[in-house]
């Protein structure tokens, strides 16, 4: 079967990382790199008609990967074909790089999965979390470094709402729902833009009581639902100070129909920490918007 006949849905796995098309490129193409954040890849060539094998172990089972570079655009895109030494089906990867902001977003596709035997090592959900923590965690720790967490340098605020993690989230994902809670008491929000998908953009523009705006932009680095969302941002006071720092929602279900919500705001240092909270309020906005979503979830209609 042509794995692009497939009737399976495509699986796609997207992350932006902070490293340019030609240090993502190098890291999917050169075996001294797959061996560090991929697979024991001996010997890699992107050259189109280039094969190359690997092996995994997986539940007592050995799997040798067979494969062959099909398409090579350098800093663009990469394809190579994807199956299993002594098992039916063949499948294609394909590697799509664009440049965003001051790094690449990359996007991954896997057709063909429909082509493989109906056996658990198989079941789409290994590929996916297989995909994911690859290309999420292993791929940008070798470009980037490991993720760090420093309370100094971080702004944490939570708080449990009586609604389930679904709509929750679409409470804190859907823009038509979003400009009736976001921002601290006495605040109204208008939203230009809100793409909850990696690589999206949200713009909006915060209102003070005081009539002064506050326009912001934040491009989505991780978005898994209903469970966490990841963005870096950028934004402040019209004509006067601004702030960035990375922004993640986690959504956690509790018990009886709960979902406890964590925002956490990370800076590059202390220093923009404190710089945030003594000039724009940022811990207690930041729980003076929780209340708010609070107060509005029981207004929303019911997940059907």
């Amino acid at each position: 079967m042509n794995p692009k006949n497939s009737p399976v849905t495509p699986l796609v796995v997207e992350r932006t990382l902070h490293a340019s098309p030609a240090q993502v490129w190098q890291a999917l193409t050169t075996a001294a790199a797959l061996q560090k954040w991929m697979f024991d890849i001996k010997e890699f060539k992107p050259e189109v008609g280039f094969e190359f094998q690997f092996t995994v172990e997986c539940n007592n089972f050995t799997y040798i990967h067979c494969c062959r570079i099909v398409e090579a655009v350098p800093q663009k895109r990469l394809a190579y074909t994807w199956r299993f030494e002594g098992h039916e089906g063949d499948s294609v990867v394909t590697y799509e790089l664009f440049p965003e902001g001051g790094g690449t977003r990359v996007k991954l596709t896997h057709v063909g999965l429909g082509t493989f035997p109906a056996l658990p090592n198989f079941a789409r959900h290994n590929f996916e979390e297989g995909w994911t923590f690859l290309l999420g965690q292993s791929l940008a720790e070798f470009l980037e470094g490991p993720t760090k967490s420093d309370p100094a340098c971080e702004i944490v605020v939570y708080r449990v709402f009586d609604a389930p993690r679904e709509l929750v989230w679409q409470a804190m994902t859907d823009p038509k729902h979003v400009i009736h809670w976001w921002g601290p008491n006495g605040f109204t929000t208008t939203v230009e833009q809100m793409d909850v998908h990696v690589g999206g953009i949200w713009k909006f523009v915060m209102h003070g009581p005081d009539g002064v705006n506050y326009p912001n932009k934040s491009v989505f680095l991780e978005v898994v639902k209903p469970e966490r969302v990841v963005y870096r941002h950028g934004g402040g006071r019209e004509h006067g100070p601004g702030a960035s720092f990375i922004g993640t929602w986690t959504f956690e279900a509790e018990g009886a129909g709960q979902t406890k919500v964590t925002i956490r705001l990370a800076f590059a240092s202390p220093e923009e920490r404190e710089f945030v909270i003594k000039e724009f309020s940022a811990l207690e906005g930041g729980k003076q918007t929780l209340g708010r979503l609070g107060e509005y979830l029981p207004k929303m209609p019911p997940l059907h």
